[in-house]
C-alpha cells in the first residue's frame, strides 16, 4: 500500500472529545475522526469551500479530500445517530510546519 501523503490542517481542535450525557461512559461507544477529517469538515462544512480549493490548502487531490470528507461526514452521523462519543485523534498532518502525532 502506498504511504499516505501529509496532509496540512490550519489548527488543531480545541476540543479533542464529545460525548452524549444521556448515556453512561460505561456503556458509550464511540468513533474516531482524524485530524485530517476533521479539517476537511471544517473546511468542506463550515467555510463553505469547494472543494477544489480545500484540497489545495491540505496539499492533497481533489478525489483524495473528496473520500476524506466522505468518510468523516459517516463517522459522525454513526455518532450522532447511534449516541456514540466522536474523539478526535491522529492523522498524517502537519501544523505549521510541525508533524502531528499519528
Amino acid at each position: 500500500m502506498r504511504p499516505k501523503k501529509t496532509r496540512w490542517v490550519k489548527c488543531l481542535p480545541g476540543e479533542r472529545c464529545f460525548r452524549p450525557k444521556c448515556k453512561p461512559l460505561n456503556k458509550l461507544e464511540g468513533v474516531v475522526l482524524s485530524i485530517d477529517e476533521f479539517e476537511a469538515m471544517r473546511l468542506a462544512c463550515l467555510e463553505e469551500m469547494k472543494q477544489r480549493d480545500a484540497a489545495k490548502l491540505m496539499q492533497i487531490s481533489r478525489p483524495t479530500f473528496s473520500r476524506i470528507v466522505a468518510l468523516a461526514c459517516k463517522k459522525v452521523t454513526d455518532a450522532l445517530v447511534n449516541v456514540k462519543a466522536i474523539r478526535i485523534e491522529g492523522g498524517c498532518c502537519r501544523v505549521g510546519g510541525r508533524a502531528v502525532k499519528k
